[in-house]
């Protein structure tokens, strides 16, 4: 397994893109607080030209990120509370091909898979306005101009993307200029059953193209990022890799040839160091709760917080779900880490320690722990 260390952004993506040049699919694997979302802007950023006046002439990346999600705003009508709709961003270029490529019909099929609402685009207003069938007194009558919810909204989002992509790959004139789909993060509010089924359709989908269009994934959902590499692990035109991004600020691509990603024993092994060497960060509680919700439902036990098993003499036992509950849903930057005081560091570690004590981990993943001192985990 190697790994390679980049000291900015940039060159992060500058990487990807090479990578692009031999390979059809990179894969990238990163928790939450590891700039994902700014690396695809980076990446994007590198295949734009401007002109003398500062006008972008040129683009090569049809991209999914938090950016584009805010292409997309509600106009509530709170002075009539009837006409609810979604506005369109009518600058990007991400609706390129909105009046002539008959989007409706385009997306429709692909929202039918994954829920039960309609919708209408209106091209001349650059709006949408959404609507559902409903069962009343044994009579169906169609509600109309309804506020979709949150999660909803982004599975319309996300097959609105899809729709193009789908433009892209088979050559549309509107979408000539694709040269890579850069997708980050796609389903962050869907449940489990929907988080399968888009990694399915998007990998079989962007798989069956012949057309030489270079595809990153990103994502910190460990059973969507394992269905797309299952998905796509006959292809040897493949690369998967963890970011990691260190204390100093530089970042770290480590690549796997493992298939699904280990993404389980890998946090592991990382949280491992983390604690001994006390480089720990805040996000440190969110991959340790993460991976004890995996261990949870592997063991079959009813709460992650089973897999926190402190001795009965242990003064602070009722303390350490709190603690990780607190720490892993805290207000904390997605961009900056940020280091955690010395009070949870020893914490973090008695909580760790105790949990890779009491399940079959193999103990070469781990280095010797140094003895406890008196007052210390550490």
């Amino acid at each position: 397994m190697s790994t390679t260390t980049f000291p900015d952004l940039n060159h992060v993506a500058q990487h990807l893109r090479q990578e692009l040049q031999d390979k059809k699919f990179v894969l990238l694997f990163g928790y939450n607080g590891v700039s994902k979302t700014r690396i695809s802007t980076a990446f994007k950023d590198l295949g734009k030209q401007a002109n003398d006046d500062g006008e972008n002439e040129q683009r090569d990346t049809l991209y999914f990120n938090a950016f584009t999600e805010d292409l997309f705003t509600w106009d509530n009508d709170l002075e009539e509370d009837r006409q609810r709709v979604l506005k369109l961003n009518t600058v990007s270029s991400f609706f390129a091909g909105l009046k002539e490529m008959e989007m409706d019909n385009r997306i429709r099929p692909l929202l039918s898979r994954y829920a039960d609402f309609d919708f209408r685009i209106d091209t001349d207003k650059w709006e949408v306005s959404f609507s559902r069938e409903v069962t009343v007194g044994g009579r169906t009558e169609t509600i109309e101009n309804i506020k979709v919810s949150r999660g909803e909204e982004n599975i319309f989002v996300w097959c609105f993307f899809l729709a193009i992509v789908e433009l892209a790959l088979d050559g549309a004139e509107a979408y000539e200029w694709v040269k890579f789909v850069y997708i980050d993060d796609p389903i962050s509010s869907l449940d489990e059953h929907n988080a399968i089924a888009v990694a399915n359709h998007l990998t079989q989908r962007l798989s069956e193209s012949d057309r030489p269009i270079g595809i990153v994934i990103s994502s910190h959902h460990t059973l969507f990022f394992n269905v797309v590499c299952n998905e796509i692990r006959r292809k040897r035109d493949a690369s998967k890799y963890l970011l990691k991004k260190s204390s100093n600020g530089s970042f770290i691509l480590e690549e796997s040839t493992a298939t699904p990603f280990l993404h389980h024993l890998a946090s592991i092994v990382e949280l491992d160091t983390a604690q001994r060497t006390g480089d720990l960060f805040t996000h440190h509680f969110n991959m340790l709760r993460r991976t004890m919700e995996q261990t949870a439902s592997f063991f079959g036990l009813k709460k992650w917080n089973d897999c926190i098993q402190p001795d009965e003499d242990d003064p602070d036992k009722t303390l350490y779900k709190r603690v990780v509950d607190l720490m892993s849903h805290g207000d904390y930057s997605l961009y900056e880490p940020r280091e955690m005081m010395e009070e949870n560091k020893n914490h973090f570690r008695r909580v760790f320690r105790q949990f890779i004590s009491n399940y079959p981990f193999n103990p070469e993943l781990f280095q010797e722990q140094p003895a406890a001192t008196t007052g210390s985990a550490s």
